[in-house]
């Protein structure tokens, strides 16, 4: 990749050798009324092309540098942190709770089930919500 870039700079700056070799000619540019600049075409032209191409070539760039630092950023933020270790030290066991519940079944995510539609309101079963 690096090669076709220096190949197209290297083509760009022969080109425009040439342009300026073939149009060396002295210009007289008039700027205000009282003001006239005698330079060369090529110096006019390539003037030019800075003048419209530098700063919109900045902004550009830092627009470019502006996003990248805001992407490492997120990325950064995004990255999950390492868990510190404890030195000599294993994980005590949950509290054992009196009225500890049963472990939840795992869900069943067959067809037949996903294709049937739930109830938009369920019953209620339980004697405490009933009022009983």
């Amino acid at each position: 990749m690096q090669f076709i870039k220096t190949l197209f700079w290297v083509i760009l700056a022969v080109i425009l050798v040439v342009f300026a070799a073939n149009n060396w000619s002295p210009t007289s540019v008039l700027i205000w009324e009282d003001i006239r600049i005698d330079t060369k075409l090529p110096v006019l032209v390539i003037g030019a092309f800075l003048l419209g191409f530098v700063p919109l070539w900045l902004i550009h760039r830092t627009s470019k540098w502006r996003l990248n630092r805001r992407i490492k950023t997120l990325e950064a933020a995004a990255r999950p942190t390492p868990a510190p270790a404890k030195a000599n030290a294993s994980p005590a066991p949950p509290p054992a709770s009196p009225q500890a519940k049963p472990a939840a079944a795992p869900l069943d995510l067959g067809k037949e089930k996903i294709a049937e539609p739930a109830p938009a309101v369920s019953s209620i079963t339980d004697d405490k919500a009933a009022g009983a």
